[in-house]
């Protein structure tokens, strides 16, 4: 619920109060939209096995599920890219930024955050469900993940393996090698400015993103790069809810709260 109405009231307000009619606040906007479509794949699903204990889904919605969510997973990591390119822009080049991120460019970063993985994501799911699953029809794992999903194939998974290691360099480390660059450049710009009220104004402007990706990526890269054992499942499901559910309750709190525009447009 924190998740549906905090983000809920952060793409309200960016749509009615006209003061947050910019290129950061439309990002913003839609990076909630994001948000609340990446917890409807995972957690309805969820809270209905924990009601109900009927625990059954078929082969071909798993499917769906897991190419919905490796899709969304991956506009996350591009548009939180975006967002720090915003961030770069409109402090290093100030002059600039209304030509640099014009209407167009907006709209067009957004779609290319939304649709570039998809194809990319569909294949590798179809790749995943072609194998053939006879160890097991049961998923020790709180949603349908790739890599408990591969512990079911009873065929040889290291070449899928090897795919889903250039797709995450590819949509998820280029991401995040950007916004690390994006930063290097912005706080190398902000200690050059001449007082500390204007390195405090600079710097808040980019702060809530800046957790939100410390959050995300942090997260994600301890899930998925923990050493793997046979003990290791309760573990990978706590994290794995922590970066799926717990990041995603904390972003709209980030960034209502350490936002004076938002919390004016929200009074």
């Amino acid at each position: 619920m924190i998740i549906l109405i905090g983000n809920g009231l952060i793409i309200l307000v960016t749509k009615v109060s006209g003061v947050l009619h910019t290129p950061m606040y439309f990002f913003l906007g839609n990076f909630s939209f994001l948000e609340i479509c990446y917890t409807s794949v995972t957690v309805p699903n969820m809270l209905t096995n924990l009601w109900t204990h009927e625990r059954s889904i078929s082969f071909l919605v798993c499917a769906i599920q897991l190419s919905f969510l490796l899709i969304l997973e991956g506009a996350e990591c591009l548009l939180l890219a975006v967002m720090a390119y915003d961030h770069y822009v409109a402090i290093c080049k100030p002059l600039y930024y209304p030509l640099i991120m014009n209407r167009q460019v907006c709209l067009l970063l957004v779609v290319d955050s939304w649709t570039t993985r998809i194809p990319v994501m569909i294949g590798q799911t179809y790749q995943i469900f072609s194998l053939p699953f006879c160890n097991s029809n049961k998923l020790n794992h709180v949603f349908y993940d790739i890599a408990p999903l591969l512990k079911l194939t009873s065929s040889d998974t290291s070449l899928i393996e090897f795919s889903v290691y250039v797709v995450a360099a590819l949509f998820v480390m280029i991401p995040f090698i950007m916004i690390i660059r994006s930063y290097i450049k912005i706080i190398t710009t902000i200690l050059k400015l001449p007082s500390n009220m204007e390195n405090y104004k600079a710097f808040s402007t980019c702060s809530s993103h800046l957790i939100v990706v410390i959050l995300f990526f942090g997260s994600a890269t301890i899930t998925y790069s923990r050493p793997k054992s046979n003990n290791s499942g309760e573990t990978d499901k706590a994290l794995s809810l922590f970066y799926t559910v717990v990041t995603l309750v904390f972003n709209p709190i980030i960034y209502s709260l350490r936002n004076k525009d938002v919390i004016d447009a929200l009074k």
